[in-house]
Protein backbone atom coordinates (compact mmCIF):
# COMPACT_ATOMS: atom_id res chain seq x y z
CA UNK A 1 0.00 0.00 0.00
CA UNK A 2 2.82 2.44 0.75
CA UNK A 3 6.51 2.92 0.30
CA UNK A 4 8.13 3.65 3.46
CA UNK A 5 11.10 5.17 2.10
CA UNK A 6 9.13 8.27 0.29
CA UNK A 7 8.35 11.28 2.10
CA UNK A 8 4.38 11.71 2.19
CA UNK A 9 2.34 15.10 3.01
CA UNK A 10 -0.86 16.58 3.23
CA UNK A 11 -3.05 18.90 5.31
CA UNK A 12 -3.96 17.23 8.89
CA UNK A 13 -6.11 20.19 9.93
CA UNK A 14 -9.97 20.32 8.60
CA UNK A 15 -10.20 22.02 5.04
CA UNK A 16 -11.42 25.10 4.79
CA UNK A 17 -10.71 28.83 5.59
CA UNK A 18 -8.93 29.14 9.80
CA UNK A 19 -6.78 30.62 11.52
CA UNK A 20 -4.27 28.10 11.17
CA UNK A 21 -3.50 24.94 9.03
CA UNK A 22 -1.29 22.50 9.75
CA UNK A 23 0.50 20.87 7.17
CA UNK A 24 2.23 17.28 7.89
CA UNK A 25 5.29 15.74 6.35
CA UNK A 26 6.46 12.64 7.55
CA UNK A 27 9.36 10.03 5.57
CA UNK A 28 13.13 9.90 5.84
CA UNK A 29 13.71 13.01 4.09
CA UNK A 30 11.23 15.16 5.92
CA UNK A 31 13.39 17.03 7.82
CA UNK A 32 15.84 17.70 4.48
CA UNK A 33 12.73 18.98 2.59
CA UNK A 34 11.04 21.02 5.12
CA UNK A 35 14.92 22.75 5.36
CA UNK A 36 15.12 23.60 2.02
CA UNK A 37 11.63 25.85 1.82
CA UNK A 38 12.27 27.22 5.08
CA UNK A 39 14.13 30.37 6.02
CA UNK A 40 14.90 30.20 9.92
CA UNK A 41 17.01 27.87 11.78
CA UNK A 42 18.93 25.12 10.23
CA UNK A 43 16.23 21.95 10.87
CA UNK A 44 18.74 19.81 10.49
CA UNK A 45 20.41 20.55 13.43
CA UNK A 46 17.99 20.78 15.57
CA UNK A 47 16.83 18.67 18.42
CA UNK A 48 13.22 16.25 18.17
CA UNK A 49 10.57 17.70 20.12
CA UNK A 50 11.32 21.28 18.99
CA UNK A 51 9.96 24.36 17.22
CA UNK A 52 11.04 26.99 15.57
CA UNK A 53 9.66 30.19 14.00
CA UNK A 54 10.66 31.07 10.54
CA UNK A 55 9.30 32.26 6.85
CA UNK A 56 8.53 29.13 4.19
CA UNK A 57 10.15 30.62 0.59
CA UNK A 58 10.13 30.19 -2.54
CA UNK A 59 12.60 31.16 -4.41
CA UNK A 60 12.79 34.68 -3.40
CA UNK A 61 9.32 35.37 -2.22
CA UNK A 62 8.42 34.69 1.13
CA UNK A 63 4.68 32.36 1.38
CA UNK A 64 4.35 32.71 4.96
CA UNK A 65 5.48 32.94 8.30
CA UNK A 66 5.30 29.94 9.77
CA UNK A 67 6.24 27.50 12.96
CA UNK A 68 7.63 24.14 12.44
CA UNK A 69 7.61 21.58 15.09
CA UNK A 70 9.86 18.83 14.87
CA UNK A 71 10.18 15.02 16.02
CA UNK A 72 12.81 12.82 14.80
CA UNK A 73 12.55 9.48 14.34
CA UNK A 74 11.36 7.28 16.11
CA UNK A 75 10.20 9.23 18.62
CA UNK A 76 6.78 10.45 16.33
CA UNK A 77 3.43 9.36 15.40
CA UNK A 78 4.84 7.14 12.75
CA UNK A 79 8.01 5.91 14.39
CA UNK A 80 9.90 8.24 10.79
CA UNK A 81 11.35 11.70 10.72
CA UNK A 82 7.91 14.25 11.17
CA UNK A 83 7.78 18.44 10.56
CA UNK A 84 4.53 19.74 11.27
CA UNK A 85 4.41 23.21 9.84
CA UNK A 86 1.84 25.43 11.49
CA UNK A 87 0.97 28.11 8.76
CA UNK A 88 -1.74 31.03 8.15
CA UNK A 89 -5.22 29.08 7.15
CA UNK A 90 -5.57 30.75 4.05
CA UNK A 91 -6.65 27.67 1.47
CA UNK A 92 -4.17 29.80 -1.29
CA UNK A 93 -1.37 29.94 1.54
CA UNK A 94 -1.70 25.96 2.33
CA UNK A 95 -2.07 25.21 -1.41
CA UNK A 96 0.99 26.95 -2.21
CA UNK A 97 2.98 25.13 0.71
CA UNK A 98 2.14 22.21 -0.10
CA UNK A 99 2.93 22.29 -3.82
CA UNK A 100 6.34 23.47 -3.13
CA UNK A 101 6.85 20.72 -0.45
CA UNK A 102 6.07 17.92 -3.60
CA UNK A 103 8.28 20.11 -5.81
CA UNK A 104 11.05 19.48 -3.43
CA UNK A 105 10.75 15.80 -3.32
CA UNK A 106 7.86 14.81 -1.01
CA UNK A 107 4.15 13.01 -2.55
CA UNK A 108 0.82 13.59 -1.71
CA UNK A 109 -0.15 10.93 1.34
CA UNK A 110 -3.15 9.29 0.86
CA UNK A 111 -6.06 8.28 3.05
CA UNK A 112 -4.79 7.29 6.25
CA UNK A 113 -1.22 6.60 5.64
CA UNK A 114 0.35 8.28 8.03
CA UNK A 115 -1.93 6.00 10.73
CA UNK A 116 -0.78 2.87 8.24
CA UNK A 117 3.17 3.87 8.68
CA UNK A 118 2.49 4.10 12.20
CA UNK A 119 1.07 0.41 12.24
CA UNK A 120 3.88 -0.69 9.63
CA UNK A 121 6.64 0.41 11.91
CA UNK A 122 5.29 -0.95 15.08
CA UNK A 123 3.68 2.39 16.74
CA UNK A 124 0.47 0.37 17.44
CA UNK A 125 -1.08 -2.65 16.19
CA UNK A 126 -4.14 -2.77 13.88
CA UNK A 127 -7.11 -2.63 16.41
CA UNK A 128 -5.28 0.56 17.81
CA UNK A 129 -4.93 2.45 14.51
CA UNK A 130 -8.88 1.44 13.94
CA UNK A 131 -9.21 3.01 17.69
CA UNK A 132 -7.71 6.15 16.04
CA UNK A 133 -10.50 6.69 13.25
CA UNK A 134 -13.09 6.38 15.72
CA UNK A 135 -11.66 8.72 17.93
CA UNK A 136 -11.76 11.18 15.30
CA UNK A 137 -15.55 10.10 14.66
CA UNK A 138 -16.39 10.11 18.02
CA UNK A 139 -19.32 12.35 18.67
CA UNK A 140 -20.04 11.41 22.36
CA UNK A 141 -18.33 11.25 25.70
CA UNK A 142 -19.00 7.32 25.65
CA UNK A 143 -17.88 7.06 22.26
CA UNK A 144 -14.97 9.19 22.85
CA UNK A 145 -14.33 7.15 26.01
CA UNK A 146 -14.46 3.64 23.91
CA UNK A 147 -11.97 4.35 21.49
CA UNK A 148 -9.37 5.87 23.92
CA UNK A 149 -9.34 3.06 25.80
CA UNK A 150 -8.95 0.77 23.08
CA UNK A 151 -6.29 3.06 21.36
CA UNK A 152 -4.57 2.81 24.63
CA UNK A 153 -4.33 -0.87 24.20
CA UNK A 154 -6.88 -2.04 26.25
CA UNK A 155 -8.55 -4.39 23.86
CA UNK A 156 -5.08 -5.45 22.40
CA UNK A 157 -3.56 -6.48 25.68
CA UNK A 158 -6.64 -8.50 26.44
CA UNK A 159 -6.03 -10.36 22.96
CA UNK A 160 -2.43 -10.41 23.27
CA UNK A 161 -2.79 -12.25 26.36
CA UNK A 162 -5.22 -14.86 25.24
CA UNK A 163 -3.02 -15.25 21.96
CA UNK A 164 0.40 -15.89 24.19
CA UNK A 165 -1.27 -19.15 26.08
CA UNK A 166 -2.61 -20.15 22.76
CA UNK A 167 0.57 -20.15 21.02
CA UNK A 168 2.45 -21.94 24.18
CA UNK A 169 0.15 -25.09 23.61
CA UNK A 170 0.28 -25.05 19.72
CA UNK A 171 3.84 -25.28 19.90
CA UNK A 172 3.47 -28.36 22.62
CA UNK A 173 1.26 -29.84 20.32
CA UNK A 174 3.56 -29.37 17.20
CA UNK A 175 6.42 -30.80 19.15
CA UNK A 176 4.22 -34.31 19.86
CA UNK A 177 3.76 -34.29 15.77
CA UNK A 178 7.95 -34.84 15.81
CA UNK A 179 7.71 -37.44 17.66
CA UNK A 180 4.55 -38.89 16.23
CA UNK A 181 6.45 -42.43 16.49
CA UNK A 182 6.86 -42.46 19.85
CA UNK A 183 3.37 -41.97 21.04
CA UNK A 184 4.63 -38.81 23.53
CA UNK A 185 2.16 -36.25 24.43
CA UNK A 186 3.69 -33.14 25.45
CA UNK A 187 0.43 -31.04 25.83
CA UNK A 188 -1.75 -32.08 29.17
CA UNK A 189 -5.12 -32.09 27.97
CA UNK A 190 -6.75 -31.31 30.64
CA UNK A 191 -4.79 -28.58 31.45
CA UNK A 192 -5.96 -27.40 27.30
CA UNK A 193 -9.27 -27.86 27.73
CA UNK A 194 -9.33 -25.47 30.72
CA UNK A 195 -7.74 -22.98 28.84
CA UNK A 196 -10.10 -23.44 25.57
CA UNK A 197 -13.06 -23.12 28.29
CA UNK A 198 -11.31 -20.04 30.05
CA UNK A 199 -10.95 -18.22 26.48
CA UNK A 200 -14.13 -18.87 25.44
CA UNK A 201 -15.74 -17.30 28.07
CA UNK A 202 -13.19 -14.38 27.69
CA UNK A 203 -14.47 -14.19 23.84
CA UNK A 204 -18.05 -14.71 24.17
CA UNK A 205 -17.86 -11.67 26.59
CA UNK A 206 -16.46 -9.83 24.18
CA UNK A 207 -18.92 -10.76 21.79
CA UNK A 208 -21.91 -9.87 23.68
CA UNK A 209 -20.06 -6.52 24.22
CA UNK A 210 -20.43 -5.55 20.81
CA UNK A 211 -24.30 -5.01 21.14
CA UNK A 212 -23.67 -2.00 23.91
CA UNK A 213 -20.43 -0.97 22.24
CA UNK A 214 -22.61 -0.59 18.88
CA UNK A 215 -24.79 1.55 20.77
CA UNK A 216 -22.17 4.07 21.43
CA UNK A 217 -20.53 4.02 18.28
CA UNK A 218 -23.73 4.66 16.28
CA UNK A 219 -26.10 5.87 18.72
CA UNK A 220 -29.44 4.54 19.40
CA UNK A 221 -32.63 4.73 16.38
CA UNK A 222 -35.35 5.87 19.14
CA UNK A 223 -38.85 6.29 17.31
CA UNK A 224 -41.44 8.12 19.04
CA UNK A 225 -44.74 6.67 17.95
CA UNK A 226 -48.34 6.51 18.86
CA UNK A 227 -51.73 7.70 17.95
CA UNK A 228 -52.63 11.22 16.78
CA UNK A 229 -52.76 13.63 19.14
CA UNK A 230 -51.15 11.72 21.79
CA UNK A 231 -48.46 14.24 22.49
CA UNK A 232 -45.44 12.81 20.01
CA UNK A 233 -44.28 16.67 19.43
CA UNK A 234 -44.42 18.02 22.45
CA UNK A 235 -43.06 15.02 23.99
CA UNK A 236 -40.07 15.58 21.51
CA UNK A 237 -39.47 19.47 22.06
CA UNK A 238 -39.82 18.64 26.27
CA UNK A 239 -36.82 15.98 25.84
CA UNK A 240 -34.47 18.16 23.48
CA UNK A 241 -36.05 21.21 25.76
CA UNK A 242 -36.24 23.67 22.74
CA UNK A 243 -39.21 24.15 20.27
CA UNK A 244 -38.11 21.48 17.56
CA UNK A 245 -41.47 20.16 16.11
CA UNK A 246 -44.99 22.32 15.18
CA UNK A 247 -47.58 21.57 18.19
CA UNK A 248 -51.59 22.01 17.68
CA UNK A 249 -54.82 20.28 19.08
CA UNK A 250 -54.95 19.57 15.68
CA UNK A 251 -54.95 15.60 14.86
CA UNK A 252 -52.54 14.17 11.78
CA UNK A 253 -50.42 17.83 12.38
CA UNK A 254 -47.17 15.91 12.08
CA UNK A 255 -47.25 14.47 8.20
CA UNK A 256 -43.64 14.09 8.28
CA UNK A 257 -40.39 12.41 10.47
CA UNK A 258 -38.69 15.20 12.40
CA UNK A 259 -35.16 13.89 13.70
CA UNK A 260 -33.22 15.40 15.96
CA UNK A 261 -30.34 13.84 18.53
CA UNK A 262 -30.48 13.70 22.25
CA UNK A 263 -27.38 13.03 24.51
CA UNK A 264 -27.98 11.06 27.45
CA UNK A 265 -25.47 10.80 30.14
CA UNK A 266 -22.66 10.41 26.99
CA UNK A 267 -25.18 8.42 24.52
CA UNK A 268 -26.56 9.44 21.54
CA UNK A 269 -30.19 8.68 20.65
CA UNK A 270 -31.30 9.87 17.27
CA UNK A 271 -34.75 11.18 18.22
CA UNK A 272 -37.45 10.02 15.33
CA UNK A 273 -41.21 12.15 15.70
CA UNK A 274 -43.78 10.59 13.95
CA UNK A 275 -47.06 10.67 11.90
CA UNK A 276 -49.53 9.57 14.35
CA UNK A 277 -50.70 5.76 13.41
CA UNK A 278 -54.46 5.75 12.76
CA UNK A 279 -56.52 5.27 9.52
CA UNK A 280 -54.98 8.20 6.84
CA UNK A 281 -58.04 10.57 6.14
CA UNK A 282 -55.75 12.14 2.77
CA UNK A 283 -52.97 10.54 0.48
CA UNK A 284 -50.19 12.99 2.33
CA UNK A 285 -51.29 11.85 5.51
CA UNK A 286 -51.57 8.25 4.79
CA UNK A 287 -47.29 8.11 3.53
CA UNK A 288 -46.82 9.80 7.12
CA UNK A 289 -48.07 7.06 8.64
CA UNK A 290 -46.44 4.38 6.29
CA UNK A 291 -42.99 6.30 7.12
CA UNK A 292 -44.06 6.10 10.71
CA UNK A 293 -44.03 1.89 10.27
CA UNK A 294 -40.93 2.08 8.31
CA UNK A 295 -38.93 4.42 11.01
CA UNK A 296 -40.39 1.67 13.60
CA UNK A 297 -39.05 -1.46 11.33
CA UNK A 298 -35.76 0.31 11.69
CA UNK A 299 -35.31 1.64 14.96
CA UNK A 300 -33.40 -0.05 18.22
CA UNK A 301 -35.93 1.69 20.44
CA UNK A 302 -39.89 2.29 20.45
CA UNK A 303 -40.73 5.36 22.37
CA UNK A 304 -44.97 4.60 22.20
CA UNK A 305 -46.39 7.53 23.56
CA UNK A 306 -50.64 7.54 24.43
CA UNK A 307 -52.69 9.95 25.52
CA UNK A 308 -53.94 8.66 29.34
CA UNK A 309 -57.44 10.75 29.87
CA UNK A 310 -58.62 9.12 26.23
CA UNK A 311 -57.48 6.03 24.99
CA UNK A 312 -59.35 2.45 26.55
CA UNK A 313 -57.00 -0.24 28.20
CA UNK A 314 -58.29 -2.27 25.10
CA UNK A 315 -57.06 0.15 22.62
CA UNK A 316 -53.44 0.37 24.42
CA UNK A 317 -53.31 -3.51 24.30
CA UNK A 318 -54.04 -3.27 20.59
CA UNK A 319 -51.84 -0.84 20.01
CA UNK A 320 -49.14 -2.61 21.75
CA UNK A 321 -49.37 -5.67 20.35
CA UNK A 322 -49.80 -4.23 16.46
CA UNK A 323 -46.51 -2.44 17.51
CA UNK A 324 -43.89 -5.09 18.58
CA UNK A 325 -41.25 -6.08 16.69
CA UNK A 326 -38.20 -8.64 17.26
CA UNK A 327 -35.11 -6.70 18.17
CA UNK A 328 -36.95 -3.52 19.18
CA UNK A 329 -37.64 -2.66 22.87
CA UNK A 330 -40.44 -0.52 23.58
CA UNK A 331 -41.24 1.69 26.14
CA UNK A 332 -44.91 2.80 27.37
CA UNK A 333 -45.70 6.31 27.89
CA UNK A 334 -48.59 7.47 29.55
CA UNK A 335 -49.06 11.40 28.80
CA UNK A 336 -51.29 14.24 29.70
CA UNK A 337 -50.96 12.98 33.43
CA UNK A 338 -51.95 16.21 34.36
CA UNK A 339 -55.54 15.93 33.15
CA UNK A 340 -55.98 12.90 35.45
CA UNK A 341 -57.70 12.36 38.29
CA UNK A 342 -55.82 9.98 41.57
CA UNK A 343 -58.08 7.00 40.49
CA UNK A 344 -57.27 7.44 36.61
CA UNK A 345 -53.80 7.51 37.73
CA UNK A 346 -53.82 4.58 39.64
CA UNK A 347 -55.57 2.50 37.14
CA UNK A 348 -52.79 3.20 35.07
CA UNK A 349 -50.50 0.13 33.86
CA UNK A 350 -47.83 -0.72 36.25
CA UNK A 351 -45.46 -0.79 33.32
CA UNK A 352 -46.38 2.89 31.94
CA UNK A 353 -44.02 5.76 32.46
CA UNK A 354 -46.43 8.66 33.50
CA UNK A 355 -45.45 11.88 32.46
CA UNK A 356 -46.87 15.34 31.10
CA UNK A 357 -44.93 16.47 28.05
CA UNK A 358 -46.75 19.55 28.30
CA UNK A 359 -45.89 20.64 31.92
CA UNK A 360 -42.36 18.97 31.37
CA UNK A 361 -43.67 16.75 34.55
CA UNK A 362 -41.35 13.81 35.00
CA UNK A 363 -39.33 13.97 31.69
CA UNK A 364 -36.15 14.07 33.39
CA UNK A 365 -37.44 10.54 34.72
CA UNK A 366 -38.08 9.08 31.62
CA UNK A 367 -34.73 10.33 30.36
CA UNK A 368 -33.42 8.11 32.79
CA UNK A 369 -35.46 5.09 31.59
CA UNK A 370 -34.20 5.84 27.68
CA UNK A 371 -30.93 5.73 28.39
CA UNK A 372 -30.65 2.46 30.99
CA UNK A 373 -32.74 0.37 28.35
CA UNK A 374 -30.21 0.91 25.88
CA UNK A 375 -27.17 0.53 28.67
CA UNK A 376 -28.86 -1.95 31.00
CA UNK A 377 -26.33 -0.69 33.70
CA UNK A 378 -23.18 -2.52 31.58
CA UNK A 379 -20.93 0.60 31.12
CA UNK A 380 -18.63 1.31 34.16
CA UNK A 381 -15.91 2.95 31.86
CA UNK A 382 -13.04 0.02 32.78
CA UNK A 383 -14.52 -2.89 30.46
CA UNK A 384 -13.46 -3.50 27.23
CA UNK A 385 -16.11 -3.27 24.37
CA UNK A 386 -16.45 -3.91 20.60
CA UNK A 387 -17.47 -1.52 18.17
CA UNK A 388 -15.92 -2.65 15.25
CA UNK A 389 -17.57 -5.47 12.63
CA UNK A 390 -14.45 -6.48 11.74
CA UNK A 391 -14.00 -7.37 15.24
CA UNK A 392 -16.66 -9.16 15.89
CA UNK A 393 -16.45 -11.55 13.11
CA UNK A 394 -12.98 -12.20 13.77
CA UNK A 395 -13.93 -13.32 16.85
CA UNK A 396 -17.16 -15.22 16.10
CA UNK A 397 -14.89 -17.30 13.65
CA UNK A 398 -12.28 -17.58 16.38
CA UNK A 399 -15.25 -18.34 18.89
CA UNK A 400 -15.99 -21.31 16.26
CA UNK A 401 -12.30 -22.37 16.26
CA UNK A 402 -11.85 -23.23 19.85
CA UNK A 403 -15.27 -25.18 19.69
CA UNK A 404 -13.76 -27.46 17.46
CA UNK A 405 -10.95 -27.89 19.69
CA UNK A 406 -12.94 -28.57 22.58
CA UNK A 407 -15.27 -31.31 20.42
CA UNK A 408 -11.69 -33.18 18.99
CA UNK A 409 -9.36 -32.73 22.13
CA UNK A 410 -10.30 -36.10 23.53
CA UNK A 411 -10.50 -37.81 20.31
CA UNK A 412 -8.69 -36.44 17.34
CA UNK A 413 -5.12 -36.54 16.54
CA UNK A 414 -2.21 -33.84 17.39
CA UNK A 415 -2.24 -32.87 14.08
CA UNK A 416 -6.12 -32.17 12.91
CA UNK A 417 -5.69 -30.16 16.99
CA UNK A 418 -3.12 -28.40 16.06
CA UNK A 419 -5.32 -26.77 12.79
CA UNK A 420 -7.96 -25.53 15.17
CA UNK A 421 -5.55 -23.99 17.42
CA UNK A 422 -4.29 -22.34 14.22
CA UNK A 423 -7.48 -21.18 12.91
CA UNK A 424 -8.07 -19.45 16.20
CA UNK A 425 -4.95 -18.02 16.46
CA UNK A 426 -5.40 -16.53 13.24
CA UNK A 427 -8.66 -15.18 13.39
CA UNK A 428 -7.27 -13.38 16.41
CA UNK A 429 -4.60 -12.10 14.87
CA UNK A 430 -6.24 -10.55 12.63
CA UNK A 431 -7.66 -7.93 15.00
CA UNK A 432 -4.45 -6.95 16.03
CA UNK A 433 -2.65 -7.11 12.55
CA UNK A 434 -0.58 -9.98 13.47
CA UNK A 435 -2.38 -11.81 10.14
CA UNK A 436 -2.96 -9.28 7.64
CA UNK A 437 -3.81 -8.58 4.15
CA UNK A 438 -2.36 -6.07 1.50
CA UNK A 439 -6.83 -5.91 0.95
CA UNK A 440 -7.57 -5.62 4.60
CA UNK A 441 -4.99 -3.21 5.53
CA UNK A 442 -6.38 -0.78 1.94
CA UNK A 443 -9.58 -1.63 3.04
CA UNK A 444 -9.42 -0.22 6.79
CA UNK A 445 -7.38 2.99 5.92
CA UNK A 446 -9.11 3.98 2.82
CA UNK A 447 -11.85 5.16 5.35
CA UNK A 448 -9.62 7.60 7.11
CA UNK A 449 -9.08 10.81 6.29
CA UNK A 450 -6.48 12.13 4.24
CA UNK A 451 -3.89 13.54 6.51
CA UNK A 452 -4.16 11.12 9.86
Amino acid sequence: MTNTEETIVALATPAGVGAIGVIRLSGPDAIKIANRVFKGKDLTKQQSHTIHFGNIIDGEVILDEVLASLFIAPKSYTRENVVEISCHGSNYIIESIIKLLIKNGARSAKAGEFTLRAFLNGQMDLSQAEAVADLIASNSKASQQVALQQLRGGFSNQLQSLREQLVQFASLIELELDFAEEDVEFANRDQLKKLIYEIARVISALIQSFELGNVIKQGVNTVIAGRPNAGKSTLLNALLNEERAIVSHIPGTTRDTIEEVLNINGINFRLIDTAGIREATDAIEKIGVERTMEKIEQSALLVYVYDAAQITLDELNSDLENLQRPGVTMLIVANKADLLTDAQLIALPTDANVISAKEKTHIDELKSTIYHSAVKDQLDGNETLVTNVRHLEALQKTEQALARVLDGIDTVTSDFLSMDIKQALHYLGEITGAVTTDDLLENIFSKFCIGK
